[in-house]
Parts: C-alpha cells; structure tokens; sequence
C-alpha cells in the first residue's frame, strides 16, 4: 500500500525529497505533521459541513485549501522520507 501511495503522489514526494545536502530530522516533526494533517482535514470537514449546511457555496474555497494542505501533511508524515519532512520543516 506504501508503494502505491509514493507512486500516486511520486510529484509532491520527489520535490520533496531531492537535494544532497545537510538535514536535520527529528521523530517528533514527523508525528507533529500528522496530528497537523489530521486537524486540517478535520478543519475542512467542519468548514464543508458548516457550509453545506447554510447553502454557503463560498466555504469551498477554505474547505479545498485546508484539505489540501491536510492532505499534504499526511502524505508527507506517513510515506515521506525523512528529508522530506525535514524540508517540510525548513529544518537544515
């Protein structure tokens, strides 16, 4: 299932993980960005629902973003290499 996901979203991933140089990893930057990622999806949930639920077709707008970058977090924080989180983080 790994596999999968690094080939489905093999664009974002080797982004991400290019680069030769220096990084600094920490296990705990990775467990933040998926707690992140889960709190953004759940964010865009609630902002969807909310939206939907008062014919508000103007929260889709926040709701794809924050989606999106829930997405990315967990993308990155579960199949991720470890310089890619690094590069998540700006981490040298």
């Amino acid at each position: 299932m790994k596999s999968i996901i690094r080939k489905l979203f093999a664009p974002l991933l080797a982004n991400l993980e290019s680069g030769d140089g220096e990084f600094l990893y920490k296990r705990s930057h990775r467990i933040i960005l998926l707690i992140i990622g889960a709190l953004f999806f759940s964010l865009a949930t609630g902002v969807g629902a909310v939206g939907i639920y008062f014919e508000q077709f103007g929260a889709l707008i926040p709701c794809v973003i924050f989606a999106a970058v829930g997405l990315v977090s967990l993308v990155v924080g579960s199949v991720g290499s470890d310089r890619a989180v690094a590069k998540l983080w700006s981490s040298r």
